[in-house]
């Protein structure tokens, strides 16, 4: 498929959402997030909710690269939570961004394998034919695939396993692929992996293998006067929502208070 249908797929996706197409209401957001958040942004927006019940948060999941793309195009987001620092601080500099971007966590990489124990696995061994196809996230608009085709070309076999790679269009859907078999094994987000617990085995890629997954998070100019987007964005940085983003493997960052 080529980016233009996906990002048109995405584009009516996101029409199904229950949006304000007008001017933004300070009881109602809309959030683009990575793929990688899926399961922590929903856990995040049902804790914040406990206290704040009549708000209302919609949130997208995509490729960072994708959201980007359609916030550039005018897609009615209040808030960015992106996989790569450098997607927010391009929003900044194009002037579709309120204040600076906010580092939210570091985000890692595993190999998972809903039918092979990958505990002691390297990234290497994945050379070896029995374990098939091999998923990762499209490197081209995609922060988690970027770093695998990095992890693959440090451990020296990303052109011997270019005929079994299989290009999931974000995160999200490279672990679908692993989990139903359409991929044998993918390299995708420790987050995601710890979603789904109980299944399936998986093994950290080392850090040294690809450049850390800072992720960092932005109003954007529709969200910037937005009472509800403010104090979600004030909410994601306090300590209930940072022990929500270790519960789900992402190392946090340094706030300067202790």
């Amino acid at each position: 498929m080529t980016r233009l249908f996906l990002l048109r797929l995405l584009a009516l996706s996101m029409t199904l959402l229950p949006w304000t197409p007008a001017a933004a209401d300070d009881d109602h957001i809309t959030i683009a997030a990575a793929a990688d958040l899926n399961g922590v942004m929903n856990t995040l927006v049902d804790a914040y909710k406990q206290g704040h019940p009549d708000s209302r948060i919609d949130v997208a999941y995509g490729s960072s690269g994708n959201l980007l793309t359609l916030i550039e195009e005018g897609a009615p987001f209040d808030l960015f939570f992106s996989a790569d620092s450098s997607y927010p601080k391009r929003l900044v500099a194009e002037g579709k961004a309120s204040g600076q971007p906010v580092p939210y966590a570091y985000g890692h990489l595993v190999l998972w394998s809903a039918s092979f124990d990958m505990s002691e696995v390297r990234v290497a061994d994945l050379l070896q034919p029995s374990f098939g196809r091999i998923a990762i996230a499209n490197p081209q608009h995609a922060p988690y695939g970027k770093r695998a085709e990095q992890a693959l070309r440090a451990a020296g076999v990303w052109d011997a396993l270019q005929p079994r790679l299989v290009f999931g269009n974000d995160i999200a859907q490279t672990a679908e692929f692993a989990q139903s078999g359409n991929a044998q094994v993918g390299i995708i987000a420790e987050s995601l992996a710890r979603a789904w617990t109980g299944k399936g085995s998986y093994i950290l890629v080392p850090p040294s293998l690809y450049e850390p997954l800072q992720q960092s998070f932005v109003l954007t100019q529709r969200g910037a006067d937005n009472a509800l987007a403010q104090d979600f964005a004030t909410y994601v940085q306090g300590e209930d929502a940072r022990a929500i983003f270790a519960k789900y493997g992402f190392n946090l960052p340094d706030t300067g208070e202790h």
